[in-house]
């Protein structure tokens, strides 16, 4: 669901800097009063898993498209939806700085899509009262019925958000409806599989170490130490986007997928834009190019004028202990401030 920046004019993808940008300090001055001291080791791994796992397309059959998880529902779960959404910050501006994923004027918009319904509307409106419902439900299927609800509602607001954006860009090559028809049964089918794959995350943690988990019960004994939890969950980014990176299905995603169908593959060519020349053109949108062009050193995760399969498994790796490191950093800036209101 990374939009180019062609999708969107300057005008809108300001509007969506502004409203991410208002979402992340009003998620940094909450988290001023948070003092959790194993949300530092829980925020790097599980950063790490999500930008690895956002490097596995899985194909959906019988549509010649794709999808891969964003990871706001699982991080929100783990971490709050604060932190989450931070992670997810960092984690779509590595990818779009120094992979050339997704357009960097359009991070803005990137952000609200994939980060903030999983992280704001998913916990607050699925996961919290889910967990905290007086129903006779044990925590395990609560939590694989929140994973799945939130991923599959979250996906579909993030989906009909890209509608709106580019149809309030003035790109009159996408009929609204034609689009909507197009973008949300394709992100269902994709919400359905993150929720399955979400819930199969949570409910690893929940056996291992269930005080991770926000508003669940933690009756359970924790079945493992913090520190093989956090190692095995650092193992599976390692192996997933060092590893499984290399057999991710090379199909479109449901948003490229929507607009140029795959006809190569004998499927439908959808809204049959042209690739090479589609959507709007702008100096922002030419600067923004610019500026990606001169950071990328891995674009699209691979090295550059290589085909090699190695290029994948480094971006796996070096993207993952990235995004790792930065999370690090954030959790230490936050308790800088801690300290420093009450000195």
């Amino acid at each position: 669901m990374h939009m180019a920046d062609a999708l969107l004019a300057p005008a809108v993808a300001a509007t969506m800097y502004a409203a991410s940008a208002t979402a992340a300090g009003i998620s940094v001055h909450q988290l001023k009063h948070d003092d959790e001291p194993q949300k530092l080791p829980t925020m790097a791994v599980t950063s790490a898993l999500v930008f690895a796992g956002q490097m596995i397309n899985y194909t959906i059959p019988g549509t010649g498209s794709s999808g891969h998880m964003c990871g706001g529902m699982l991080l929100s779960a783990l971490l709050g939806p604060q932190a989450g959404f931070l992670s997810m910050i960092v984690i779509l501006t590595i990818q779009c700085l120094f992979f050339a994923d997704g357009g960097l004027m359009a991070l803005g918009a990137n952000i609200w899509n994939m980060a903030f319904y999983g992280c704001f509307v998913g916990y607050y409106l699925i996961w919290r009262p889910i967990m905290q419902s007086k129903s006779d439900m044990s925590s395990r299927v609560r939590i694989i019925l929140a994973s799945i609800v939130g991923c599959v509602l979250t996906l579909q607001l993030g989906a009909f958000s890209v509608v709106l954006e580019t149809t309030l860009s003035g790109i009159t090559e996408l009929p609204f409806r034609a689009f909507v028809a197009l973008m949300q049964p394709i992100h269902l089918a994709i919400g359905l599989i993150e929720g399955i794959v979400t819930a199969a995350v949570l409910v690893f943690v929940y056996e291992s170490r269930p005080e991770l988990l926000r508003d669940v019960e933690t009756s359970s004994t924790a079945k493992r130490s913090l520190k093989a939890t956090i190692a095995i969950l650092a193992v599976v980014a390692a192996v997933v986007g060092g590893g499984l990176s290399l057999v991710a299905s090379s199909n479109p995603d449901g948003l490229e997928w929507a607009l140029f169908g795959n006809e190569e593959a004998g499927y439908s060519a959808n809204m049959g834009l042209d690739e090479d020349d589609f959507g709007v053109t702008s100096s922002a949108a030419d600067t923004a190019a610019a500026i990606q062009e001169s950071t990328s050193f891995l674009p699209d995760y691979a090295f550059t004028d290589s085909d090699s399969a190695a290029g994948t498994t480094v971006s796996g790796l070096v993207g993952s202990a990235m995004v790792a490191g930065v999370a690090v950093l954030i959790c230490f800036a936050g308790g800088f401030f801690r300290k420093k209101k009450a000195a």
